[in-house]
């Protein structure tokens, strides 16, 4: 199984991208990751939110394969524990073929179209982040994960 992070626009902010780099290269040790970037709507000062939110969503949904296990990382999504991710990471690790994809929505969220296509929802916390920063945060809890999962020293209760 390969765990995928799906997001909309490029990490520009430089201590961001590098945080971010340095999890990935642990990462490769334990699972495949990927983190697969989506252009940017261009000219969208002049269209709704929701017409940019139905772009992305297009975009977004050009990523997905039959038998993806898709998951929103959404506001509105199950809260959990670190160490209750891990089980969830270990349970798909099981149960899912292909590709577990995490997905960062644009500015505004998703479309509805996104929203019916997904497995599940998982939000990181009740407060607001920048994109950019989800992305290290979410990163750095997959590498969190895999080392609860292995019983290494990197996670403490």
């Amino acid at each position: 199984m390969k765990i995928e992070l799906i997001v909309v626009g490029k990490t520009n902010t430089p201590y961001l991208r590098e945080g971010i780099e340095r999890y990935v290269k642990r990462l490769v040790h334990y699972v495949p990751y990927e983190i697969r970037t989506i252009g940017d709507i261009k000219t969208t000062k002049a269209m709704t939110s929701e017409r940019q939110k139905e772009m992305e969503g297009e975009l977004i949904l050009q990523q997905f394969q039959s038998g993806d296990r898709v998951v929103l990382l959404d506001e509105r999504g199950r809260e959990m524990t670190s160490r209750r991710f891990a089980e969830y990471i270990d349970r798909a690790m099981n149960t899912v073929s292909k590709r577990l994809l995490f997905v960062v929505g644009g500015p505004y969220g998703f479309s509805q179209k996104v929203y019916d296509r997904a497995d599940g929802m998982l939000s990181l916390s009740q407060m607001t982040f920048s994109h950019e920063m989800i992305r290290l945060f979410f990163t750095e809890q997959v590498y969190r994960a895999m080392t609860i999962l292995r019983g290494e020293p990197y996670h403490h209760d």
